[in-house]
């Protein structure tokens, strides 16, 4: 399990040097404020939180809040930074040379900065099967803008009427869709490949297609994946009517991301919802689905505000 705890635990020494900075208002309080996060994983070592703080506050930023993740039996440090500032006084190309050199200064294995009123979306494509419940509610969410990535295309193995509606809204906001039937001999990943080039991540909104290797290898990015039920359970087709026959009494979905070996990428988020003995098999679904789209969108979510490292071989840092 993992124990988040403030940035002034892991050692008296770093509460030292941190407080001082820590509570610095913004040099010109009148000033407009812009948003930024940054995220920070290093080999630990005393006076990080403090560089940190020294960094942004030096050029009249304020830091508005600070999640830090040191294990037990690791000397390695995770930390999460939300933080205000004046793009006039801290360009945005400024603000990213001067978190680059603190990566170098600390050994960083990552340090990564968003500021998302000035970066653009994360670009994306999301692929689908024949159930459409997560593409449906992803387009949705997207529609209202309750999620900051840009659409670029739907993949789907699946062939839909030029009147349904799911086709209907995609023409409407100039989506592209694209049918792809799958073969066992042909897989058609140059093909994706092609089209998926000029995205951030992948979304797989249950699509029942695996990638191979050499696919993810070629890709490079991250490729996130819901999965219907709480892995490591119930794997395979018809995990709902699994779930069902064997009377659990919780439900569940998990979102991770996708590596060769099937279902058992880094998890990102999971969810549950208790189910009885009184529900039907429709209703068992339909409760299955409702957590699928929701622990999808939360994924996403979680990942472009950047609350989401990679921890050791298979686990994640989730802030």
């Amino acid at each position: 399990m993992i124990f988040r705890r403030p940035s002034f635990v892991p050692s008296f020494s770093r509460f030292l040097q941190f407080s001082s900075g820590f509570h610095k208002p913004a040099a010109n309080a009148g000033a407009p404020s812009t948003h930024g996060i940054h995220v920070f994983h290093c080999p630990d070592e005393v006076g990080i939180v403090a560089k940190l703080s020294e960094c942004i506050a030096s050029h009249g930023g304020n830091i508005h809040s600070v999640d830090v993740f040191v294990p037990d039996n690791k000397p390695v440090f995770y930390s999460r930074s939300e933080f205000v500032f004046d793009p006039a006084r801290w360009s945005r190309d400024a603000l990213e040379n001067d978190f680059r050199k603190l990566g170098k200064l600390f050994n960083a294995e990552r340090s990564v900065v968003r500021v998302p009123d000035l970066d653009p979306n994360y670009k994306i494509a999301v692929f689908a099967s024949k159930q459409d419940h997560c593409l449906v509610d992803l387009l949705y969410r997207w529609q209202e803008g309750r999620l900051p990535v840009d659409i670029n295309c739907v993949i789907s193995n699946h062939d839909r009427a030029s009147n349904n509606h799911v086709i209907r809204f995609l023409e409407s906001h100039g989506i592209p869709y694209h049918y792809l039937p799958i073969t066992s001999g042909n897989k058609r990943e140059e093909e994706i490949l092609n089209l998926v080039a000029d995205t951030d991540f992948l979304v797989l909104a249950r699509y029942m297609q695996v990638f191979s290797g050499r696919f993810l290898a070629a890709y490079g990015k991250d490729v996130i994946n819901i999965h219907h039920g709480l892995l490591p359970s119930f794997k395979g087709g018809h995990p709902s009517k699994q779930a069902y026959d064997a009377g659990v009494k919780l439900i569940g979905a998990t979102t991770h991301f996708v590596t060769e070996e099937l279902d058992a990428g880094p998890i990102i988020e999971q969810m549950v919802e208790r189910v009885s003995h009184r529900d039907t098999l429709e209703s068992f679904v339909q409760k299955s689905e409702n957590l699928e789209k929701q622990c999808l969108a939360q994924a996403i979510r979680s990942y472009c505000e950047l609350r989401v490292l990679p921890y050791e071989s298979n686990r994640t840092v989730v802030f």
